[in-house]
């Protein structure tokens, strides 16, 4: 089968990814394997392919958001048969699904409605799993006492889903950022209450509208730099949450106010340790909302076939700091 896969690590005026044959996916006995319909693209890729090589001899895959379709179903899966429309992340530890067919366990893949397109559903697992384990962890509900919410960043593919997901399941008061026409107006869409520009001052614009402070702050990107700000404005025993924290970070400022301090990554079920499956409830939820109407997909930027080409286009977006909900790659059956 083909593949889009690279050697080195490498920078975007470097690009290097090229679509390759490859050998068919190996199942293990809870696996199912997927022909890819629908891919999301995701910052995080990007910063893999700049920063990961292949072992010696060795080639990448990587592609950790999909929908597509089951074509195989080994012993041990249940609750899917061959022809079941599914969306996934697959598991990072493993070929992700930037090829034809991808292999992955049943456990962090769902159903997809019928009526949701391939695109609609790719741009949903990655950014929904990491917004609900950041706001909910291993829990269905917000920490005890929180009611407003400020979102870092409610523009992008997390921020999005955050903030819907805030507005379906709870009643918080969400606040998103966004600095450009166009993304403050993306933001209020995706349901957000108050949106203010995360270049100004946080505690001046929200003590014009009336808040004091808030009880959670979801930072999607710039923690670090902003970790003031993100302080000054969260009430004495508040909550970070934050998915931007993998290098070197100072929590000293927290420690003024007794703050909480999360982090998240989407893949510590599986790299960790703990239920898996819980992935795979999650994103069933996720679909039933679709399907009702509480939630909507993310979709922004369509790009057509599993080609080099489409590839460098989206990490040229992704790489921008400027997107606006999600870009998919629609992959064309044979």
């Amino acid at each position: 089968m083909k593949a889009l896969t690279y050697e080195k690590a490498h920078p975007l005026d470097a690009f290097a990814i090229e679509l390759t044959e490859v050998g068919e996916p190996r199942l293990r006995d809870g696996d199912l394997l997927v022909e890819v319909r629908a891919i999301g693209i995701n910052p995080g890729e990007a910063a893999i392919r700049r920063t990961r090589s292949a072992e010696p001899g060795g080639r990448v895959v990587l592609g950790w958001e999909f929908a597509g379709v089951v074509a195989a179903v080994g012993p041990a899966a249940v609750g899917f048969a061959v022809g079941d429309r599914v969306m996934g992340t697959g598991d990072i530890t493993r070929d992700g699904g930037w090829a034809e067919r991808v292999a992955i366990d049943h456990r962090v893949v769902a159903g997809i409605p019928d009526r949701l397109a391939f695109t609609d559903a790719a741009s949903l697992p990655i950014g929904v799993l990491t917004a609900w384990e950041s706001l909910f962890r291993d829990q269905d509900t917000l920490p005890p006492g929180v009611g407003r919410v400020l979102v870092i960043g409610g523009a992008g593919g997390v921020g999005s889903l955050a903030t819907q997901l805030l507005k379906a399941a709870t009643p918080a008061f969400v606040i998103s950022t966004a600095s450009r026409p166009e993304s403050r107006k993306w933001a209020a869409e995706m349901g957000a209450d108050l949106v203010i520009d995360h270049r100004g001052d946080l505690a001046g614009q929200l003590r014009a509208a009336g808040i004091d402070h808030v009880d959670l702050v979801f930072s999607t990107s710039g923690t670090r730099d902003h970790l003031g700000a993100l302080v000054e404005v969260l009430r004495p025993f508040g909550h970070l949450a934050a998915i931007d924290l993998a290098g070197p970070f100072d929590p000293g400022a927290l420690i003024g106010k007794s703050l909480s301090l999360h982090s998240e990554t989407v893949f510590s079920r599986i790299t960790a340790g703990g239920d898996v499956a819980e992935q795979g409830r999650i994103l069933a939820r996720v679909a039933d909302a679709v399907t009702a109407g509480r939630l909507r997909p993310i979709v922004t930027t369509t790009l057509e076939g599993l080609t080099a080409e489409t590839m460098k286009t989206a990490h040229t977006l992704a790489e921008s700091g400027r997107t606006i909900g999600k870009t998919v790659i629609h992959v064309p059956s044979k």
